[in-house]
This record gives structure tokens, sequence and C-alpha cells, in this order.
């Protein structure tokens, strides 16, 4: 992580991992060896708060990473529950529910895609006309 913090100091740094890995701010300071009020500092500077958020935005980039490449496991649950006439079928209820749901808004998803790059394109286009006055 220190390569990406090259306008914080070593205090700051060890801010920054707390913040990432402990539930408060309060507890951040305490792991960090820093007071309350420290911490607080450092969030109001302008160097510090886009580190941060460059770290928060990775983290959970990665986090959306694992859970991309949970979901195939994840809808072949859920297929198996849909198809086992052995379930209860409050399972196989929920079950279909869910694939129902996610379904329809991944279809919804890729078409208001589609539309914002029909969208963009157009607003290209109509910023490449000739004006006149």
């Amino acid at each position: 992580m220190q390569e990406n913090l090259e306008s914080i100091d070593v205090k700051q740094d060890h801010a920054l991992i707390a913040l990432l890995e402990q539930p408060s701010l309060s507890r951040a300071a305490e792991v960090a060896g820093i007071g309350k009020s420290t911490l607080f500092r450092y969030m109001q500077d302008d160097d510090f708060r886009k580190q941060y958020m460059a770290a928060r935005r990775d983290a959970v980039s990665q986090a959306v990473g694992r859970l991309q490449r949970s979901m195939t496991r994840a809808v072949d649950a859920l297929d198996e529950i849909v198809g086992d006439r052995q379930a209860p079928p409050y399972a196989r209820i929920v079950a279909a529910r869910a694939i129902i749901t996610q379904a329809i808004k991944g279809v919804e998803v890729e078409d208001l895609l589609l539309r914002l790059e029909e969208l963009e394109e157009a607003d290209r286009v109509r910023e490449a006309m000739p004006k006149y006055s």
C-alpha cells in the first residue's frame, strides 16, 4: 500500500490502514496509535482524504470481484433448489423468485447501459456538428 501513499506520512499511512480495517473512527484512531482529534484532522486534509477514498474504492472493487467469481456457484445452487422436487415448496419458491428477480434486473441494467451508450453517441455527434449562429 505504501507505493500509493506518496503525499502522506507514516502515521497517516497507519491511520489509513486502520480506517479500512476497523469498524469505527474511534477504534481506527486507537489502533493507529493516534487521538481521535488527530484522525479527524487527517480526514479534513485533501491529500489524506483522496488516498482514503482511493483505498476504499480499491477495497470495494476487490470485494465485487470476489462476488462476481462466486455468482456461478450461487446461480447453480438456486437452480438446484428450484429443480429439487424434494425441497420444501417455500425454498423452491424463494429460489425461483431470486432467479427471476435478478434476471429481470440484469436485463434492465443492460437496457439502461445500451440507452446510455446511444445517448452518449448522439451527444458526441451533436458536439461534432458545426455551430451556426
